[in-house]
C-alpha cells in the first residue's frame, strides 16, 4: 500500500515551485491543488493553519497536514504511513 499525498499551492508561491519539483526529484507522486481555483481547497487549508492559506500546505492519506515543509520531512512521513 502507498500513501497519497496533496499539496496545496497557488501559481504564484515560489515556496511551492521549490516543494513540486523536489518531490518530483525525489520521485514521488502527489495532487496538486491551486486554492485559488478550489474553494473547498482553501477552505481546508484555512482549517490546518489556524484559519490561515498559507501554502504549501501537503496532506496525507490519514488526515495529517504538513506546513511548507522539506522533502525529507515529506518522505518521513510518507514513510511512516505505509
Amino acid at each position: 500500500m502507498t500513501a497519497t499525498l496533496t499539496m496545496y499551492t497557488t501559481p504564484w508561491c515560489g515556496y511551492c515551485v521549490r516543494l513540486k519539483h523536489g518531490l518530483e526529484r525525489a520521485g514521488l507522486t502527489f495532487t496538486e491543488v491551486d486554492i485559488e481555483q478550489d474553494e473547498s481547497a482553501a477552505q481546508r487549508v484555512m482549517q490546518v493553519n489556524g484559519g490561515n492559506q498559507t501554502v504549501p500546505t501537503v496532506e496525507f492519506s490519514d488526515g495529517s497536514a504538513l506546513t511548507n515543509p522539506t522533502v525529507q520531512q515529506v518522505q518521513e512521513k510518507l514513510a511512516a504511513l505505509v
